[in-house]
């Protein structure tokens, strides 16, 4: 009677012991289904951040072979989204990066967005110049036939001419750095490591402009609202301009590249304005941020 107890209870605990087998077994497997569900889930959103980033880096390259006055901010773009593809090329594709890297994508995009958007107002200005110019050019023609007209067609000819001297700023570009003892300059666009600003710009080709020396007003004003670097001021007719630094260049109707830095510390963090002035007219501007 005994042994029919005992069986009994040890068939009970065989049985208990069975479900709970076939119940961690049946969790173990919903687990790792879970698992490779997710696996595939963050390897499918690096997937697509990879093309959508791709897509942009092709955009820039559009953009960037119709030689257009912003090519140099293009270009700029274009390296920090070949930066980014392949850290996410590299990366591990687990959660947290890819938030991260999706973050800097939106970041970098809002700038795609922006610049793309400048190139193609500039492109259509310049399609409209030139359709423009092509009218005056038919008009200047037909003025030719017709003796009364001459000398206002002269008139709008000397205003063309004299708009043609005039030099024109090209891929003006601002990058900070943090100078080391060494004298050897490290790109960075944190505000606290930043002592040094380089200002660069080209300026364009002019066989019509007069050749010689060339004095370029730079200001820079910081987030707020301060013009940084020499501070110091010059006078054109009823205008005061107060400046950064001022840059010379000898200018032989060629092409010409201009590099200056400023030099300084505790830089605010935010968005800077950077513009470039021939005497009192502006010519160039751009912006940057420290963060």
């Amino acid at each position: 009677m005994e042994n029919q107890k005992s069986n009994s209870s040890l068939k009970a605990i065989i049985v208990i012991l069975s479900i709970l087998l076939v119940g961690s077994l049946a969790y173990m497997y919903k687990m790792s289904t879970d698992s490779e569900t997710t696996e595939k889930t963050l390897m499918s959103e690096k997937e697509k951040l990879i093309h959508d980033l791709e897509e942009t880096k092709a955009s820039y390259d559009a953009a960037i072979s119709e030689n257009s006055s912003l090519k140099g901010d293009l270009e700029a773009e274009r390296a920090k989204i070949e930066e980014l593809i392949a850290e996410v090329k590299k990366s591990k594709g687990d959660a947290a990066s890819l938030a991260r890297y999706k973050n800097d994508y939106f970041k970098l995009k809002r700038e795609h967005d922006a610049l793309i958007a400048e190139n193609k107002m500039l492109k259509e200005e310049n399609m409209n110049l030139t359709s423009q110019r092509d009218s005056t050019m038919t008009a200047l023609d037909e003025s030719r036939r017709f003796n009364d007209t001459l000398v206002n067609q002269n008139e709008t000819l000397s205003k063309t001419v004299e708009k043609a001297a005039k030099l024109q700023i090209l891929n003006l570009h601002i990058q900070p750095y943090k100078e080391r003892s060494s004298g050897k300059l490290v790109q960075t666009d944190k505000a606290r490591r930043v002592d040094v600003v380089r200002v660069t710009f080209t300026i364009a080709a002019n066989e019509v402009a007069q050749a010689g020396n060339k004095t370029y007003y730079v200001q820079v004003i910081d987030p707020k609202n301060n013009v940084i670097g020499d501070k110091a001021t010059e006078v054109f007719g009823d205008y005061t301009l107060t400046y950064s630094f001022i840059t010379n260049a000898i200018y032989e109707n060629k092409t010409i590249e201009v590099n200056e830095t400023i030099s300084g510390k505790d830089f605010a963090k935010g968005l800077y304005h950077v513009n470039v002035f021939d005497k009192g007219q502006l010519v160039g501007n751009t912006t940057f941020n420290l963060r």
